[in-house]
């Protein structure tokens, strides 16, 4: 169960690398103009907001004495939650920075 959700995030993480470096992924078709950085971040979001979502669940089976859920699977999911938020955070970060400097530039 965890190695599928590990090679779905190695997966993505390759697929926005080779975006984001105007290649063509393994399997991916792109549109003539090379890739939609929209779709691309759209993509990321709804990859993070899964990954919370799913290690909510989790914390509330295993919270409500479900025997399916370990404690270290809960904490593993709640820990990838939480660093794929802060990277993240991190991109949103340097996408304002990058929207200030570009600001700033005098014509």
């Amino acid at each position: 169960m965890e190695s599928k959700g590990i090679d779905q995030m190695l997966s993505m993480l390759r697929a926005s690398s080779a975006a984001a470096g105007g290649r063509v992924a393994e399997g991916q078709n792109t549109p003539a103009g090379g890739t939609d950085f929209a779709q691309v971040l759209q993509a990321s979001i709804a990859q993070v907001s899964q990954t919370q979502q799913q290690a909510e669940t989790m914390a509330a089976n295993f919270a409500a004495g479900n025997s399916t859920e370990n404690l270290h699977e809960v904490m593993i999911a709640l820990q990838k939650a939480n660093i794929s938020f802060q990277e993240m955070i991190q991109v949103r970060n340097k996408l304002v920075s990058a929207y200030h400097d570009v600001m700033n530039m005098q014509i």
